[in-house]
């Protein structure tokens, strides 16, 4: 049986990206609870510069073609990357995250919790920039009150 295949294709930063899915529903791999594996092809093309970069990624799932066809499976790798640059990647940058001294007990869970409040209070304020915002706040700490309705 041929693997399921899907393709979207996206502009955005002045880039080109093409997303290609090959889906193997019967895949041969000892596995517990494993319905699909996946290989997703990824070719981006600047528009500026005209250089190619090529990547691939695969991928394992529990969840059976009925429940996730290519398309959704797409979507889904989509979706968590946005997680992960609209969160983890502004914990890592902006507020350096991975160089904090703090490592015992509850505290690296309450900075994450604190540095997460204040990406969705930045946020909620129209900020898409966070790092720009911290600036903006860090010149004006007096305006950060407003943000918190005093």
């Amino acid at each position: 049986m041929p693997p399921l295949q899907a393709e979207t294709c996206d502009t955005a930063h002045g880039r080109l990206e093409v997303r290609k899915i090959y889906v193997a529903t019967q895949a041969a791999i000892d596995f517990p609870h494993l319905a699909q594996a996946f290989l997703i092809l990824r070719i981006t093309v600047h528009e500026k510069t005209g250089k190619v970069r090529t990547e691939r990624t695969f991928g394992l799932t529990s969840l059976p073609a009925a429940q996730a066809s290519p398309e959704a499976l797409l979507a889904f790798t989509r979706g968590h990357w946005e997680i992960e640059n609209r969160c983890h990647h502004v914990r890592d940058t902006t507020f350096d995250e991975d160089r904090s001294q703090i490592r015992t007990r509850n505290g690296p869970r309450v900075m994450a919790t604190l540095r997460n409040f204040a990406m969705g209070l930045l946020r909620r304020a129209g900020w898409e920039n966070i790092a720009e915002a911290t600036r903006q706040y860090a010149a004006r700490s007096g305006q950060v009150l407003h943000l918190l309705g005093f």
